[in-house]
Order: C-alpha cells, then sequence, then structure tokens
C-alpha cells in the first residue's frame, strides 16, 4: 500500500500522462498550421480555389486542435508547483525564464496572429491576411522553442551557477540557455516530425473522401501534398535525429548507452547497432541479436571507428562524481523505446512511397489502400510520444541532470492521497476531453470543402472580389 500510495511515484506517474496527453495535440499543431499556411499562400498568389478550400479546410482541423492544447498545457504547467516544488525552488530561476517568455511572448504572439486570421477574411487585404496565418506559424514555433529550451536545460544544465547560501541554482548566462546545445538540435527534429503528423492526417482526410469518390478534384492534390510531406519531413527526422545523438552522446553518455544497452565500452566494428536484440530483461546477458556492425559507433560519434562508451564504465565514473548510487537508467524501456520510435517513423515513409507509387497515374485504388492511410495517420504520433518517453526515461534517475534527482525535487508537503485524487481527477477530464476533440477532429475531416460559386475554371482572377466565410467549424 505504502508502494502504491508513494507521492513520488504516483507524481511521476501523473505528469507523465499528462504531459504525454498535452503532446497529443501540440505536434497536430505545428505540423497543420504551417500546410494551412502554405496553402493559402498558394491560394492568394494562383487565385486557384481549390487551395482556398484546402486552407479553410485544414485551418478548421488546426484551430480545434490548437483549443485542446491551450486547455491541457496550462494544467501541465501547475504540476511543477503542486507536485515538484523541491525542483521549482531548486531551479525555478533559470526553469522559469523560458516558460515566461513563451506565455508572455510567443503565447500572446500566437493567439493575436490566429484572431487577426480567424475574423481577418474580407476585412483585412489578402496579402496582409496571409502575413497573419505566417505569423501564427512563427508564434507556434517560436512557442515550441521556448518549451525545448526549458527541457533541454534538465538534459544538460547550463548558463547558471550554484548559490551556497540559499541552496538554489541561478540563472547568470540567459543566453546560454537559450542557445543550449540540446535544444538546439531538439528544435528541427520536433518541428520535422511535427510536419510528418500533420502530412500524414492530411493523407488520411484526403484518403476517406477518395475512398468514397467524393470533392477528388479538391482531395488530390491534397493527398499528393501529404505523402510528399511525408517523405520531405521524414527524411528531416532523420537528419535532425542523427544532430540530436551526437548532441546527446555529448551532454547524456549515459543515455546513450541505454539506448543501445550497451554495457561494455565499444568501437569500430564491435560498436554496433542492433535492431532486435533477445535476451534477460534488464538487457545486461543477450542470447541473440540483429546487428549492423559500426552503425552505434557512427551515430554516437559520426566516424566509423569512435568509441562509445558503456553503461558499467560511466556507472563508475558517475558513482566517483556523484557519490554512492544507481545511475542507470531503466534498460529494457531505452532500449525499446528507441526503436519503437524508429520504427513508426520508417514505416510512415514507406507507406508514402508506396502511396505515391499507386497514385502516381490514378487514383482507382483498392478499398484496402485507402483504409492503409487511413489508419497509420497516427504512426508518426506513436512516434512522438515514444520518443519523448526515450527522452525522459533515459535522464533517470535525474530530474535536472548531475544536479538533482528526480527523487529530491517532489513536493514534500504533498501526501500520496492528494497526488492519487487529483490523478483520478485529471485522467477522467482528459478521458472526456480526449471524445470531444476526436469527434470534432472527425466530424471537420468529414466535412465538405467550402463552394465557391465565383470562380471560372477553379480560377479567380482577383482574390479580392471573393468572400470567405470567417467562422470557424
Amino acid at each position: 500500500m505504502e508502494t502504491i500510495l508513494d507521492p513520488l511515484v504516483l507524481s511521476r506517474w501523473q505528469f507523465g500522462l499528462t504531459t504525454l496527453y498535452h503532446f497529443l495535440f501540440v505536434p497536430i499543431t505545428l505540423g497543420l498550421v504551417l500546410a494551412v499556411a502554405i496553402w493559402q499562400t498558394m491560394w492568394t498568389r494562383s487565385g486557384k480555389v481549390v487551395y482556398l478550400q484546402l486552407t479553410k479546410f485544414f485551418g478548421n482541423m488546426f484551430l480545434i486542435n490548437f483549443a485542446m492544447g491551450i486547455v491541457t498545457g496550462i494544467v501541465q504547467e501547475f504540476q511543477f508547483g503542486m507536485n515538484w516544488s523541491n525542483y521549482s525552488r531548486f531551479v525555478g530561476d533559470i526553469f522559469g525564464a523560458p516558460l515566461a517568455f513563451e506565455g508572455l511572448l510567443a503565447f500572446f504572439m500566437e493567439a493575436t496572429f490566429i484572431g487577426l486570421w480567424i475574423f481577418g477574411w474580407n476585412r483585412l487585404k489578402p496579402g496582409i491576411h496571409l502575413i497573419t496565418i505566417w505569423m501564427t506559424v512563427v508564434g507556434t514555433w517560436v512557442s515550441a522553442y521556448f518549451i525545448l529550451v526549458a527541457n533541454a536545460f534538465m538534459q544538460n544544465p547550463v548558463g547558471f551557477e550554484l548559490n551556497a547560501e540559499t541552496g538554489r541554482a541561478e540563472l547568470v548566462d540567459f543566453g546560454a540557455v537559450l542557445l543550449n546545445p540540446v535544444a538546439l538540435t531538439q528544435l528541427p527534429h520536433t518541428l520535422t516530425a511535427s510536419v510528418m503528423l500533420g502530412a500524414t492526417i492530411i493523407v488520411a482526410t484526403a484518403a476517406w473522401h477518395l475512398k468514397r469518390g467524393q470533392h477528388i478534384d479538391t482531395f488530390r492534390p491534397a493527398l499528393k501534398f501529404g505523402l510528399w510531406g511525408v517523405l520531405v519531413a521524414g527524411l528531416g527526422v532523420i537528419l535532425s535525429g542523427h544532430w540530436l545523438g551526437l548532441a546527446m552522446t555529448d551532454t547524456q553518455p549515459m543515455k546513450m548507452a541505454a539506448a543501445e544497452a550497451m554495457y561494455a565500452t565499444s568501437s569500430g566494428y564491435d560498436a554496433s547497432f542492433s535492431i532486435i536484440s533477445i535476451g534477460t530483461p534488464d538487457g545486461s546477458e543477450e542470447i541473440w541479436s540483429l546487428r549492423i556492425p559500426y552503425l552505434a559507433s557512427f551515430l554516437a560519434t559520426e566516424t566509423f571507428d569512435g568509441t562509445v562508451h558503456g553503461l558499467n564504465d560511466l556507472q563508475a565514473e558517475y558513482v566517483d562524481l556523484y557519490g554512492p548510487g544507481d545511475y542507470m537508467p531503466i534498460i529494457w524501456i531505452t532500449y525499446w523505446s528507441f526503436r519503437w520510435m524508429m520504427f513508426f517513423g520508417f514505416a510512415s515513409m514507406a507507406i508514402a512511397v508506396v502511396g505515391l507509387w499507386v497514385t502516381r497515374e490514378k487514383f482507382d485504388t483498392k478499398p484496402w489502400m485507402w483504409n492503409v492511410a487511413i489508419h497509420t495517420a497516427t504512426f508518426p504520433l506513436w512516434g512522438i510520444l515514444i520518443g519523448w518517453i526515450f527522452t525522459e526515461m533515459g535522464r533517470q534517475p535525474w530530474i535536472v541532470f548531475g544536479l538533482m534527482q528526480t527523487a529530491d525535487g517532489v513536493s514534500p508537503n504533498v501526501t500520496g492521497v492528494d497526488v492519487l485524487l487529483s490523478l483520478v481527477a485529471f485522467t477522467l477530464i482528459y478521458g472526456i476531453l480526449a471524445v470531444v476533440e476526436l469527434k470534432l477532429l472527425l466530424k471537420a475531416a468529414q466535412s465538405d470543402p467550402i463552394q465557391v460559386e465565383q470562380a471560372q475554371d477553379g480560377v479567380v482572377e482577383n482574390v479580392d472580389d471573393i468572400k470567405v466565410k470567417a467562422s470557424v467549424y
């Protein structure tokens, strides 16, 4: 019973669940807003009605998702004061700075320009109105960066000094915090993964309509756009993931070793990457594995003869640095989450390649092919969520790497019953919100695109002459 009501265990579960739930909406917002901005640009420049239809259609889905993300994000940040007050006291001077910038600068920027975009149809000149959606893109992406900066400090604390009198970490170089190499590599990885997710949602929505043979002229170009978006963004995910891996090796070598379950320091041929491995539950003894020689060395050092430090050597090093303790994360979680993250990404890219091939000339594909496109839309989302599980679990037992362990960051006066009650309440509320979100998104995805009667052969000579319904779906 004591374990069940352990405030530390329950607080970790609560923060993990609420964070992952909030992140259901964030990458969809980051990905869809770029597609909407591109389509509105194409509409403004060409006057082709199909681009206006796609702008409004997926703009509605973006707005629904954005609103839900706001609600869940606010609750997430409250937990730093509720369940993790020791952590907040220790690094609040640093951790709070990027969060304040996100709220006071990026979020207000997003809200302002989203409002102008929603209600600016027919009121602003097309060129000015186009700027509002691109500023929304900038605002959402800048907001994501400030959040990543806060997280990057937990992975690689920089720009601070410890105050011996207060026992707190205090900010001394905000520039170093903003330019944390972990944040600089996390940003492109997060954005390209989000664009990939937005593209698969576009593909699935187009496939649903094309399977029924409806609105073909609108959703045929949307399908092609989405399929190419998956491929281009997927390549960006691979490249940026490699950069992030290099930064991870420099700042958290234990996490890199845990990703491969590499207990002994290895280099060259022996520093191989196992695609799949069978062994003991803790991964310390291998029975069989399928390996690619040299690959772990290349991923960690960008050379084929580089050295990858093993878990055992790093554990001994950390004991010398930080004192007695177990500094290894849960190996089976880091090992398998790293591989499932990659599986979902590569599977999405493979499906996109097949989709481009089977639709290269005609769109009368088999119904099961449309079903594949529809039911695999969430693959990048699963990859993103599992990737964050790897990122956070691979940092354990630290809440701030090298400075504070997770067990020391929990609120001292919060009981297990308190956390359990709030965990149950949040789970129920979030469950209801998930049903509402899904129904709204499905209804929007299955709706008809707007009709423009003034168009001649699908083209409008002057976009100023078109009156667009400004209300949100």
